[in-house]
């Protein structure tokens, strides 16, 4: 038998297809096997371990969502009051004092003035 390659997710079709089998083989009366993992009881196992396993990742993916959420609201909640912070600098200060260039401006003064081409 070939390896297979368990790295990569099961089409969504695959598994639809598994679970389908399985509850058609609880239709089966008579059905026994000398494999316990092949026997109802085994296959009812594995399904309820993956069932499980599916529920973790979606609430995983849902916490990892909302955090994602949470920091972006807090990312932009910072931007804005720096924003704030930078205009009232600005306004108190002046657009040419060393205090604007503190916090991240170039001085009024020191900005080059275009100067016109000739073409």
């Amino acid at each position: 038998m070939p390896s297979t390659d368990t790295s990569r997710r099961l089409r969504p079709a695959y598994i639809d297809q598994d679970v389908q089998s399985l509850r058609g083989l609880r239709t089966i009366s008579t059905y026994t096997s000398v494999r316990p993992e092949t026997t109802l009881e085994g296959l009812q196992d594995v399904y309820d371990e993956m069932m499980a396993a599916q529920d973790e990742e979606s609430e995983a993916m849902v916490r990892a969502k909302a955090a994602a959420d949470k920091a972006r609201l807090a990312e932009w909640n910072f931007h804005s009051h720096i924003l704030a912070m930078k205009e009232l600098v600005r306004g108190v200060y002046g657009s040419d004092s060393n205090e604007a260039q503190a916090i991240g401006y170039k001085k009024k003064s020191e900005r080059k003035r275009p100067r016109r081409s000739v073409a």
